[in-house]
């Protein structure tokens, strides 16, 4: 404040990458890669090729969902506005990416698994 020995100082706090966004994505990819496995697994014969998939299947469902809940609460975190000292926080397509790929790993992991099926059961 001119004229007064006091002074006001206003830091600038930096963005920062939401770690629910990169949660979402690493979450997400991990999903789609595991969904290949389980599409592999599905693909070959017996029913011993099944059971594999669907122990995989398993666990790129669970990766698909926590990549899509991840990426929904980043996005929301992202949204939310803060005051000038808070910090903001940034991301929104690693969060937006996270929740695509998620959604794919999900979908690619229920059709390994119907493929394995229709394979053992025939």
């Amino acid at each position: 404040m001119p004229g007064t020995p006091f002074g006001v100082v206003h830091l600038d706090v930096p963005p920062v990458t939401s770690g629910l966004a990169i949660g979402s994505l690493v979450a997400g990819i991990a999903s789609a890669l595991v969904s290949l496995l389980v599409i592999c697994l599905g693909a070959t014969a017996g029913s011993q090729g099944a059971w594999a998939a669907g122990v995989f299947a398993v666990l790129g469902l669970l990766a698909g969902t926590a990549a899509v809940v991840a990426g929904a609460l980043g996005r929301r975190q992202i949204r939310r506005p803060a005051p000038p000292p808070a910090v903001r926080f940034t991301g929104r397509g690693l969060a937006v990416a996270g929740i695509s790929c998620g959604v794919v790993g999900v979908v690619l992991s229920l059709l390994g698994l119907g493929l394995g099926l229709l394979l053992a059961l025939s």
